[in-house]
């Protein structure tokens, strides 16, 4: 009978150490892998080797009619954040009197969002429902 209450304490105590270590090893890697939304305003650091990473074209007001409405507005608050990432790495570069390496980015994100506009208006003028139409105005002008 000790012999049993000997073993199972024993075994009690590793399970509970094997329980409270995984806990442990969880919440370690909860607060390693928490993520910050401020870091998605600044591009990921790229090492010496790392070359140079080709970025697209704008998008053409042909392939954003294609697209439906909820695939416009998505698109547009991506490259709104992308906006605001290169502005934030432009300011963050000219106050420390360093050259923004990739200056050609701003006018591409600048021109596909200005063309996602021009094609949500041209679809705000076809719709044949006047209330319709002037709610999506009212979205359109807010964005």
């Amino acid at each position: 009978m000790f012999l049993t209450r000997f073993i199972g304490r024993a075994f009690l105590a590793a399970a509970a150490k094997s329980e409270s270590s995984a806990a442990t090893a969880a919440a370690a890697s909860m607060a390693t892998s928490r993520h910050n939304p401020l870091e998605e305003f600044f591009e990921k650091d790229r090492g010496p080797d790392d070359q140079k990473p080709v970025y697209g074209r704008s998008w053409k007001a042909s392939e954003l009619r294609l697209k439906s409405w909820d695939d416009l507005n998505k698109l547009w608050y991506v490259l709104l954040k992308e906006k605001n990432m290169l502005m934030t790495q432009r300011q963050m570069l000219h106050a420390q009197n360093l050259k923004f390496p990739n200056p050609e980015r701003v006018p591409k994100v600048r021109k596909s969002m200005c063309r996602i506009k021009q094609v949500l208006t041209e679809r705000a003028i076809e719709e044949p429902d006047p209330r319709r139409s002037a709610e999506m105005k009212r979205m359109i002008n807010a964005l």
